[in-house]
């Protein structure tokens, strides 16, 4: 390394801001977007489908979209000052000022950009010899999951912000996701793969929960209407309890409609699930659900993880 002190301060501003960007993409919440991506084509290549350019576009597309998210995430509560001192999660980006807000706002259409190009490709690979109608669908869709990932605190009319972010992620995270590219493959619709898509979702929508639980206080003090703001944090648990259970539930009837025990083999993640609720139902202080966060997107990625693989051997 050079020895000029002025080269050095430059290299280690470098590193500085560069390790700034990768915590604003929040790599620990990749795993879980790509749950339900790896549940439908999973269950596509079950049905006799694959096309390993989908798959990747697919994988690659979704990332995408959860960066675009995380970062738009990041401005819209920097903006707003939801993310201060007071809150308990992890420091952010524009809130730490390790990032400027014209640096995140440029790459919050760098993202966009990115995004768009990505689901382009992969809506002309996976549309070829559709109807027009489902292709207009596919880029319907492709334009509402930017518009759904960069509104969520961004705007005056943020959903985020008045208690719509879960059923924003039940759709996203489990129809959208499941449903949207098993059709890329098999250019058809099944309709017991809405309960891999119930599964995918609600334990999509139960990590935001554990996040609105663990950031009640501030959020209500800031104005963000979530649910657990709306609800109150004592029904949030027992809310996250039929998240939890209801969407193992949806699992059980799926795997059950298989008639193949061996694909229950998926549900051993399920354990960690079972004690984790038990942890919440005790939990007095906000900070502990943190930890939890890690544990439910883990887990499901753990269970759609398990039955891909078994999609593919058995």
């Amino acid at each position: 390394m050079s020895k000029n002190p002025i080269a050095f301060s430059g290299y280690i501003c470098f590193m500085t801001n560069y390790k700034a960007w990768i915590n604003a993409m929040r790599l620990r919440t990749l795993p879980l977007s790509l749950s339900g991506i790896i549940l439908g084509s999973g269950i596509a290549f079950h049905h006799g489908y694959w096309n390993t350019p989908i798959f990747v576009l697919a994988m690659i597309t979704t990332i995408l979209f959860q960066v675009l998210s995380n970062f738009a995430n990041d401005l819209g509560d920097g903006i707003k000052g939801t993310d201060n001192a007071q809150r308990i999660g992890p420091s952010r980006a524009v809130q730490s000022g390790s990032i400027s807000k014209k640096k995140m706002k440029i790459a919050v259409l760098i993202m966009s950009l990115l995004s768009l190009s990505s689901a382009a490709a992969l809506i002309y690979l996976g549309t070829k010899n559709m109807p027009v109608n489902l292709v207009l669908t596919y880029v319907g869709l492709a334009l509402a999951c930017v518009a759904a990932a960069i509104t969520y605190t961004i705007g005056k009319k943020a959903y985020g912000y008045h208690g719509m972010g879960d059923l924003m992620v039940l759709i996203f995270f489990g129809g959208v996701s499941v449903l949207g590219v098993f059709s890329l493959f098999t250019k058809q619709f099944f309709w017991e793969n809405i309960h891999l898509s119930i599964f995918a979702g609600l334990l999509s929508t139960a990590v935001l929960n554990l996040n609105n639980m663990r950031d009640y206080k501030n959020d209500a003090a800031s104005g963000k209407k979530t649910l657990v703001v709306i609800m109150g944090p004592n029904m949030a648990k027992f809310y996250h309890l039929f998240l939890v259970f209801i969407g193992l539930l949806a699992l059980i009837i799926f795997i059950e409609k298989l008639n193949e025990d061996v694909y229950y083999l998926s549900l051993l993640p399920g354990i960690l699930l079972i004690l984790h609720l038990r942890k919440v139902m005790k939990i007095k202080f906000a900070k502990d659900f943190d930890p939890e966060l890690k544990k439910v997107a883990l887990s499901t990625f753990g269970i759609s993880l398990i039955l891909f693989c078994l999609f593919i051997w058995y």
